[in-house]
């Protein structure tokens, strides 16, 4: 018996290979091959990097979302009202005004209170986690847990995102 190593098929020389099988971020319809604009796009790019560097615009360009987030924190801190904040090595969950903002990690996500269809809390029969559910209108949930320094603080978490939720949050 014969036994053959590699593909029969093989592309003609002067048609471009496109497609899922051969480039995995080619999507039909939204994407055009990642072939055609990489040489053209390449040296703009470069310059662009090199005129942003010469002028020393970058450094502020990346600070200014970082002032923006911190002022607007402090918003709402000024505007006063309840506001829920929970934090451990890894996790953090504010609700306040805004929304309830979740984070875990570098992933983090926002949801505004009409966004929100319910939010659930729950504490573990043992242990020292704190559960907090986002759920959405879609039928879709966002469960993030929060370690907390010991079980007494469950009250206070629990205490503190009922005065949020009563606040806030408007069930129809």
């Amino acid at each position: 018996m014969e036994q053959r190593i590699g593909s029969n098929s093989q592309p003609l020389k002067g048609e471009p290979v496109t497609g899922a099988g051969f480039d995995p971020a080619f999507i039909p319809g939204l994407t055009g091959p990642a072939a055609q604009g990489k040489a053209e796009d390449a040296e703009p790019t470069a310059e662009k990097a090199e005129s942003a560097e010469a002028e020393g615009s970058s450094a502020p360009a990346d600070s200014v979302p970082e002032a923006e987030a911190a002022g607007s924190e402090e918003e709402s801190a000024e505007e006063g009202g309840p506001v829920f904040e929970a934090a451990d090595r890894r996790a953090r969950i504010v609700a306040d005004r805004r929304g309830v903002r979740l984070a875990l990690d570098a992933e983090e996500c926002e949801f505004t209170w009409p966004e929100i269809a319910a939010v659930e809390t729950e504490t573990a029969r043992f242990g020292k986690r704190f559960t907090v559910t986002v759920h959405t209108p879609d039928r879709r949930w966002y469960p993030i847990e929060i370690e907390a320094a010991s079980r007494a603080r469950f009250a206070e978490w629990d205490a503190s995102m009922d005065a949020v939720l009563d606040a806030y949050f408007e069930s129809e």
